[in-house]
């Protein structure tokens, strides 16, 4: 849309006069942009960098602006941001990261693996990976303490690499906590510096990204190598890669292959982990509503050592949706999206010029008073159909939304809500009173701190 002659500037966030609002957004991104909402309004302009160097990136925090963003406007708003260019660098031009004809033959290629009926298929093995973590714990924790972070981000690699990459990726679990969100804070650390040093000089920061890079590329090239070697009778994500050959999109040679890879490692558990890990966290806090949702989990699988869910129990387990719902409003795994700028556009009221970088949060639209009374309160209640049917579109929209909305959200609502309904089933989670989990923002949500709670098993029938 071009910009009318009415539309206003962005005010600019108030920063430090040396640098802006650059330390800001590297130390803590999240209260930055909730303060930039506050006291600014819902279209901002930080500035960062020192005096001549600095750089320009406009926020837009509502609903409204969002979906103006991600979907009306999506072929204006691409992501050709500087984020997106180092985080190409880091981890390559998969799907996650890729544009124009390269994205559209991606996710031709792998769009099979992802239809809800496909989906649906993979409930039986989601469960199975479910049962066994519960059984895990049965065995070595009895009434003991679980970091829920780490355990959701091995289950939810788990339930990727069998359903995705065909193979056990347990001893990927080191190498993926160690190396991504590494990649991601250099990534983030360039995107946002005035002076970009060359990839290939031999800084210390350099240097070590290129170490974290082989041992992914490592890593990749070794699941892509075992399926080669066994993809007789199977249908997953790298065998349907491996053989991918058409007369429209051809075939994929071996970097593209392992870019793949090396995205649906990242992309692939962390939207799942994260839902999970702050679910059962937030549950542990609110015991009425912990009981509230085993009374339901119980009612349609049967209780302790009952049947594993499948993919009809979700309409079943309504409250338990909800309350996922209510923990991806509040902990996003995608807190802030970057785009941008084609054309000049306006975007409520504010004009936003050609080539500008920008961002949508949901970390604040999902925050955002107007939508949200007592925001950081947790309320499943929200996510009843009539509360849906009262707000904006893009009042959530923790998988993103428009024409690159997250391809895998159904798999990650199927995963999480077996998940938590087996769990649940086995387990009562205390809180053990560390309170709020420090969190930090890279490319995804990050917790910098533990999220641990206290796991009693339920007597079993």
């Amino acid at each position: 849309m071009t910009m009318t002659t009415t539309a206003a500037q962005a005010p600019i966030v108030t920063g430090s006069a040396l640098l802006g609002s650059m330390s800001d957004l590297l130390n803590d991104p999240l209260a930055a942009c909730l303060r930039a909402r506050r006291d600014h309004g819902d279209v901002v302009r930080f500035r960062a960098g020192p005096p001549g160097l600095r750089s320009e990136i406009y926020a837009v925090f509502s609903p409204e602006g969002a979906q103006q963003v991600l979907a009306t406007q999506a072929a204006n708003f691409r992501k050709d941001n500087t984020f997106y260019e180092e985080l190409r660098q880091s981890v390559g031009n998969g799907l996650l990261t890729s544009q124009d004809d390269a994205y559209l033959r991606q996710r031709r290629l792998v769009q099979p693996l992802f239809t809800r009926r496909r989906v649906n298929g993979y409930a039986a093995q989601v469960a199975e990976e479910a049962t066994a973590l519960a059984a895990a714990w049965r065995g070595t924790t009895g009434h003991g303490t679980v970091e829920l972070v780490g355990e959701m981000h091995r289950f939810a690699l788990r339930v990727v690499g069998r359903i995705l990459f065909g193979t056990d990726v347990e001893q990927a679990f080191e190498v993926v906590g160690r190396t991504l969100p590494a990649l991601q804070e250099y990534s983030l650390k360039r995107g946002f510096s005035p002076l970009k040093l060359p990839r290939t000089w031999p800084t210390p920061a350099n240097r070590r990204a290129g170490r974290l890079q082989a041992e992914l590329h490592a890593l990749c090239d070794g699941i892509i190598a075992g399926r080669r070697e066994d993809s007789e009778g199977r249908d997953d994500l790298v065998t349907l890669l491996v053989h991918a050959e058409n007369a429209e999109d051809g075939s994929l040679d071996a970097e593209e292959l392992r870019e793949q890879v090396l995205i649906f490692l990242l992309a692939g558990h962390e939207t799942t982990a994260t839902a999970l890990a702050f679910a059962l966290h937030l549950l542990a806090r609110h015991p009425e509503e912990q009981w509230r949702v085993r009374d339901e989990v119980d009612q349609v699988l049967g209780g302790p050592g009952g049947r594993a869910p499948t993919a009809d129990d979700m309409e079943a387990l309504p409250y338990l949706t909800m309350v996922l719902k209510e923990a991806m409003r509040l902990y996003p795994s995608a807190p802030v999206i970057g785009r941008r700028a084609v054309a000049e556009a306006e975007i409520d009221g504010v004009r936003i010029p050609a080539g500008a970088d920008l961002l949508v949060s949901p970390w604040v639209t999902q925050r955002h008073p107007d939508h949200w009374p007592d925001a950081e309160r947790f309320d499943p209640s929200r996510f009843t159909p009539e509360a849906e049917a009262g707000r904006p579109r893009y009042a959530w929209f923790p998988f993103g939304g428009g024409p690159r909305a997250c391809i895998g959200q159904h798999l990650s609502m199927l995963e999480s809500v077996s998940g938590l309904a087996v769990l649940l089933r086995e387990f009562v989670f205390e809180e053990v009173g560390e309170g709020e989990v420090p969190l930090g923002a890279g490319i995804t949500l990050m917790a910098k701190g533990p999220a641990s709670v206290r796991v009693a098993p339920r007597v079993q029938r």
